[in-house]
């Protein structure tokens, strides 16, 4: 038996927690994976090439026309997919991306209220075959996501928003994950760490057995 290939995202607003569990959940699957020769790659949008960190740089601190962050954050994706992702899956790989498309979705679609016919068309464009296997949504109420990114350090141009982009960042993810339930998992991140590393392990355990498939 061997493990197929699957491409795991987290998501959540700013301050949900999830960076603190990616690099967990990393070291947990490798160690399950390591005797089938099999690596975890992990990577980030924006972000995860030479290219999009450039633009990450932008991204976060430019302001730009709205259009334009949604463009730019796409053309980053492609990129990611390309030189990443795809390469990875393909050698029979695991990849973790901290955000892929539902952050655009929810940034840019509903924090910013982009129409979301115009990210459809995008992700129809950049990536129509490709989804996660697997999301995990760590969702917390604004109030305890706001406490922690001013405990933390000097804040991009997302986290310096107000509460209400916030408010409709966060619903649009629910609605993504209502909309997508067979991927999406969503975590409590008001939860100790403990406590979400032991819902995780559950979910890591289960993910990883149902990828075995016949090497015969």
């Amino acid at each position: 038996m061997k493990p197929t290939a699957k491409f795991i995202s987290f998501e959540g607003i700013d301050g949900a927690g999830k960076s603190t569990h990616i690099s967990y959940v990393a070291e947990r699957l490798q160690s399950a994976l390591s005797v089938h020769q099999v690596q975890v790659v992990c990577s980030r949008e924006p972000g995860g090439t030479p290219l999009g960190e450039t633009l990450r740089e932008v991204l976060l601190q430019q302001k730009m026309h709205l259009e334009t962050e949604a463009l730019l954050m796409f053309a980053v994706r492609r990129e990611h997919i390309a030189q990443v992702i795809e390469p990875a899956l393909s050698r029979g790989d695991w990849v973790i991306s901290d955000r892929f498309t539902d952050a655009s979705f929810a940034y840019q679609g509903g924090g910013r209220h982009l129409s979301l016919e115009k990210l459809d068309a995008l992700e129809q464009w950049v990536h129509p075959h490709l989804q996660p296997d697997l999301t995990f949504l760590f969702d917390v109420p604004l109030e305890v996501a706001r406490a922690r990114l001013d405990a933390t350090r000097q804040l991009d141009k997302f986290e310096q928003e107000k509460a209400d982009f916030f408010f409709d960042t966060r619903n649009e993810y629910l609605r993504r994950a209502a909309q997508f339930p067979a991927r999406f998992r969503i975590i409590d991140s008001t939860q100790s760490i403990e406590a979400i590393r032991r819902e995780l392990d559950g979910l890591i355990d289960t993910l990883v057995a149902t990828s075995m498939v016949s090497d015969e």
